[in-house]
């Protein structure tokens, strides 16, 4: 299968060498020094003490690429617009978009279940429309990945969770079919597991709890997620803010499984605190302020986690990595 990383950092590389190790003819859309570095020597996997190369086609410029049959977004929400603009080029008839990120996605309104609670207005999650006016509902797959990867070194990856490493994918309209199928199969060959999901927005919820809770807190603390778990002090400040997040979720996809303190917790800093201390734009809007837009529409009351998004927003916009 021709398969395109579109966003190759950390987690697209990753799945760039497990799935060309596969048999797939993979490509990769990134930049920078990371780009140079596998033009010149490949791109190579670190997983404990083994090391594992593949050579993989390249570039900035998608139009460079070709047409692919998946394409597989590892962008960050706050990059993901580039898409819309990048997409063109790599897309045929029956090629499928798989939007692997976290939190709330741009797409989420689109192909709702007749059962599922109406939403609050994402807009601002796709400032524009643009997404929207470049990947129609067809071509759009859900994705949530569960992997911890660091880019060591331009051209080298780290994959951090060698005993924990998934991409969960669903329709848009929680259809099924051949083409997730396929897909699952594809992930499944490259040793990505991929279980069956029923509903996608339910396996979006299921992480974003822990997203927009634990991972804010890890922010606003400087912590892994082990260390706040475990820190009494915030024994009592966790649980309330879990049943806050919980209750959210709860009113959106009744089926989700509820976190509670006692899950397991990583000794690694989550995303958005590697952000923040990199000095990255940070994915504020999908796992603070859509959460919060939700729980407005349905007239919860989350004191808790209002009060964590504003000292969370602040943190950002002071070192400039969230609009003012």
């Amino acid at each position: 299968m021709r398969i395109c990383i579109f966003g190759a950092g950390a987690v697209g590389s990753h799945l760039a060498v497990r799935l060309a190790l596969a048999g797939n003819d993979v490509s990769c859309v990134m930049r920078g020094p990371h780009l140079a570095a596998v033009k010149a020597n490949g791109l190579t996997l670190r997983v404990g003490d083994a090391e594992f190369k593949a050579k993989v086609n390249v570039s900035d410029d998608p139009a460079a690429l070709g047409a692919q049959d998946f394409v597989i977004s590892t962008l960050k929400a706050t990059g993901v617009a580039a898409l819309a603009t990048g997409l063109r080029p790599l897309l045929h008839e029956e090629t499928a978009v798989v939007f692997a990120q976290n939190g709330i996605p741009w797409w989420y309104d689109i192909g709702l279940p007749k059962d599922h609670p109406p939403t609050p207005d994402l807009g601002f999650l796709d400032p524009g429309g643009a997404l929207r006016a470049a990947v129609p509902k067809q071509r759009i797959i859900g994705g949530v990945i569960f992997s911890s990867n660091e880019v060591v070194a331009p051209g080298i990856v780290a994959n951090l969770s060698p005993e924990r490493n998934m991409l969960l994918a669903g329709e848009c309209d929680d259809g099924g079919g051949e083409r997730i199928a396929h897909l699952r199969a594809i992930l499944e060959a490259a040793q990505i597991a991929s279980a069956a999901v029923a509903r996608i927005r339910e396996t979006i919820w299921s992480k974003l709890l822990t997203n927009m809770s634990m991972s804010v807190l890890c922010l606003l603390t400087g912590q892994t997620a082990r260390g706040v778990r475990d820190d009494p002090s915030l024994a009592d400040v966790i649980p309330r803010m879990l049943d806050e997040a919980n209750a959210v979720a709860q009113s959106c996809c009744p089926g989700v499984r509820r976190v509670t303190r006692s899950g397991p917790a990583p000794n690694h800093k989550p995303s958005i605190l590697q952000d923040y201390e990199l000095g990255r734009v940070m994915e504020i809007d999908t796992l603070v302020r859509a959460p919060a837009a939700f729980a407005r529409a349905v007239d919860l009351s989350t004191p808790m986690l209002d009060f964590m998004a504003a000292l969370a927003i602040q943190k950002a916009r002071e070192k400039g990595l969230y609009p003012p």
